[in-house]
């Protein structure tokens, strides 16, 4: 694989483009806001300046990291003669499924069409192409350039050609692939959410306040960052949309989202990305605090 194509300029997005230019290849970033991918750039190159001056990276490396990434509006334009595309779209299947309805018909006859989703089915993606054998999950972890995981995701038709060219691929990243097979929320998923699920019920239950459910998890259990503060910084929304997913794939009534998480996002307040969730983000601070609808 020399040519990579990656849908979506996002967080995910944009980190997966770093980490395959990084790693010599030619990557066509694909996004239908030309701002997205300006800013994105600059994000990419703000992370490689991370890099340098932790002594990571050269300057030289950065330069020729930037110069693999080419950007695009168009996606014909952007898949063409690629080898690999990586969706990394918003975790909603409809916009999902006709991603890849569209790249079936755009992409050469060889490409590898795989998804960053955190939760959705496969097989399901798959079906929608005349390729399913060649179709897989790629689910990186954010921080794309630091995390060393890559969850590979097989659904029911991919072939074990596809799977072993994805797994020695993400090797190539410097990533540790694991192989799971396809069922909601795979695994990463599938243990994470019922945790900030429970977590957000603890809230939701007064057991206890915002900081001290974080501490317990983080003291108690060495967890780096307390889970209600994780599931800021994964987006609220985008729990939501997973919990949904391992309800309605599961039907059991233990993945039901907590209210408090429902009525969070449907008031706009996701987490980090939009400056509050559990707890408050200011632009340019590293100070974070307890959301005020949550402080005693």
């Amino acid at each position: 694989m020399k040519k990579i194509a990656v849908i979506g300029s996002g967080t995910m997005g944009n980190g997966i483009a770093h980490v395959f230019a990084q790693h010599g290849y030619k990557v066509s970033m694909i996004d239908i806001n030309q701002n997205a991918l300006e800013k994105a750039l600059a994000t990419i190159s703000k992370n490689l300046d991370r890099q340098v001056s932790k002594g990571l990276l050269s300057e030289t490396d950065k330069a020729n990291t930037l110069a693999n990434i080419e950007t695009f509006t168009s996606t014909e334009d952007g898949v063409k003669n690629v080898d690999l595309v990586v969706e990394a779209a918003t975790e909603n299947v409809n916009i999902k499924l006709d991603i890849f309805r569209e790249l079936d018909k755009l992409c050469p006859e060889h490409t590898i069409l795989a998804s960053n989703t955190s939760s959705i089915s496969i097989t399901k993606i798959g079906a929608v192409t005349s390729r399913a054998d060649k179709v897989i999950g790629m689910h990186f972890m954010n921080p794309v350039p630091v995390m060393k995981l890559i969850e590979v995701i097989r659904g029911y038709a991919t072939s074990d050609e596809v799977t072993k060219q994805i797994m020695d691929l993400s090797r190539k990243l410097e990533k540790v692939p694991v192989e799971v097979n396809d069922y909601p929320g795979f695994v990463a998923n599938r243990i994470l959410m019922p945790m900030i699920n429970e977590a957000i019920y603890t809230l939701y239950e007064s057991v206890a306040g915002v900081e001290e459910i974080d501490t317990v998890m983080k003291l108690g259990m060495a967890h780096p960052m307390g889970p209600l503060q994780l599931a800021d910084f994964i987006g609220l929304d985008v729990c939501l949309s997973i919990l949904k997913v391992l309800h309605e794939g599961f039907g059991n009534p233990k993945y039901a989202p907590c209210p408090l998480l429902v009525n969070m996002v449907e008031a706009g307040f996701k987490g980090s990305k939009t400056g509050e969730g559990f707890y408050k983000y200011t632009a340019g601070s590293k100070e974070v605090v307890v959301s005020s609808q949550f402080k005693k």
